[in-house]
C-alpha cells in the first residue's frame, strides 16, 4: 500500500486523484480529518483507509510491513506563523519520526520541502550542490522548519532505501479552496475579479522591481503530481530536488492571464505589501530544474498561460475539484 500524508490538503489530494486515474487505489490517507473545509478534496476518490495524523506514527510503526511507499506531503504551511515550536512539531519532529521508521524498515520516502528555504536567494536556486543547504537563510519560521529537516536528513547515515525531498516552488491549481490567505495569488485574483471586476497586487518595495514586476516560479499542481508519479515509478538518486518550472514570471503576467481566462478587461490596482511580511518577501524565485531533468524527467511543464487557463476555466469557474 501507498501512504499519503496531508491527503485532504491541496497538493496531496491532487496526487490521490492522479493515482486513481492511474488505477492505483491501495492508498492509506493521513491527515487531520476534523477540518471539514477540506472534505470536498477527497470526494469521490478511492482509497483503502483514512488515519488521523495524531495516530499515524504508532500505526506506521505497527504496520510497516504493509507499506511499500510513503508520500509525506503533509505540513504546516503558513508562512506568517511565527510559533517555531508549533511549526517544528509537524514540519521537523513529525517528519523525523517518519524518516526513522522508513530507515529502519526500508520504506521508500518522498517528502515535501519548500523553496521558502532559499530565503532571498543569496546562494541562488540551484539544488545540485547540497552543501549550500547549510548556508541558506530562510525569511520565516516556516522556511526554517523545512530547511532544518533538509539539513538533518543530509547528515543521516541511516536512511530510507530510496528518498527524495522536493522543494516546491509557487504551486497553484485546483483543491486549494480551503487554504484562505495561503491560497495562490491566482485563486485570490479570480475571486477579486469576479466580485469587483478588478484585482489587487502588492506594490514593490524594492527599487530593483517595478510594481507587479516581482518574479516567482509558478508551477501548476498537475505538474507537481506528475513529478511525484515519476518518482514513484522510477528510482532516481537519493537527495533534494527543486520542483518548479524553471522559468520565473511576473505577478503582472499572472494577473493579465487571469483576466484573459475570464474574458474580462484588465483592471489592476497596487497596494502596499502588509507590514508583517514585507521584510520577509521574496522578490525573485526560479528553480534550476537541471538536476531532475538529468535524473530522467522529460515531461513538459505547463506554461503560466496554459496553467492559468486550465485552472480558471475548468475548475474555478465550474466549481470543480481535481
Amino acid at each position: 500500500m501507498i501512504v499519503i500524508t496531508g491527503a485532504a490538503g491541496f497538493i496531496a489530494s491532487c496526487l490521490v486523484s492522479q493515482l486513481n486515474k492511474n488505477n492505483i487505489t491501495n492508498l492509506v490517507l493521513v491527515d487531520d480529518f476534523s477540518k471539514i473545509e477540506k472534505e470536498n478534496n477527497l470526494s469521490g476518490k478511492s482509497f483503502l483507509k483514512k488515519i488521523e495524523r495524531s495516530e499515524f506514527i504508532d500505526w506506521l510503526d505497527k504496520n510497516h510491513t504493509e507499506v511499500k511507499f510513503i508520500f509525506h506531503i503533509g505540513a504546516r504551511t503558513d508562512t506568517t506563523e511565527f510559533n517555531r515550536e508549533l511549526l517544528n512539531e509537524l514540519n521537523l519532529n513529525y517528519t523525523t519520526a517518519i524518516w526513522k521508521i522508513c530507515s529502519n524498515h526500508t520504506i521508500p520516502l518522498v517528502y515535501a520541502s519548500s523553496a521558502a528555504t532559499y530565503g532571498l536567494g543569496e546562494f541562488g536556486y540551484d539544488d545540485k550542490d547540497e552543501t549550500i543547504i547549510e548556508k541558506l537563510k530562510p525569511l520565516n519560521a516556516y522556511g526554517d522548519s523545512k530547511n532544518d529537516f533538509d539539513k538533518w536528513a543530509l547528515k543521516q547515515e541511516k536512511q530510507p532505501p530510496y528518498w527524495v525531498g522536493l522543494k516546491f516552488f509557487n504551486v497553484y491549481g485546483p483543491n486549494e479552496f480551503h487554504k484562505g490567505r495561503m491560497a495562490s495569488v491566482i485563486f485570490h485574483a479570480y475571486h477579486q475579479i469576479k466580485q469587483n471586476g478588478k484585482m489587487k497586487l502588492f506594490r514593490s518595495h524594492n527599487p530593483a522591481y517595478t510594481d507587479g514586476g516581482q518574479l516567482r516560479d509558478f508551477v501548476y499542481v498537475k505538474d507537481v503530481v506528475n513529478v511525484c508519479l515519476f518518482l514513484y515509478q522510477q528510482q532516481i538518486k537519493n537527495g533534494i530536488y527543486n520542483l518548479g518550472t524553471g522559468k520565473a514570471r511576473t505577478f503582472l503576467d499572472l494577473a493579465k492571464n487571469t483576466f484573459k481566462a475570464l474574458n474580462i478587461a484588465e483592471n489592476i490596482e497596487f497596494i502596499d505589501t502588509p507590514i508583517d511580511i514585507r521584510d520577509k518577501y521574496q522578490y525573485f524565485t526560479e528553480a534550476n530544474m537541471q538536476k531532475l531533468m538529468e535524473a530522467g524527467y522529460t515531461q513538459k511543464f505547463h506554461s503560466l498561460e496554459e496553467g492559468v487557463e486550465d485552472y480558471v476555466k475548468n475548475y474555478l469557474l465550474e466549481g470543480n475539484y481535481y
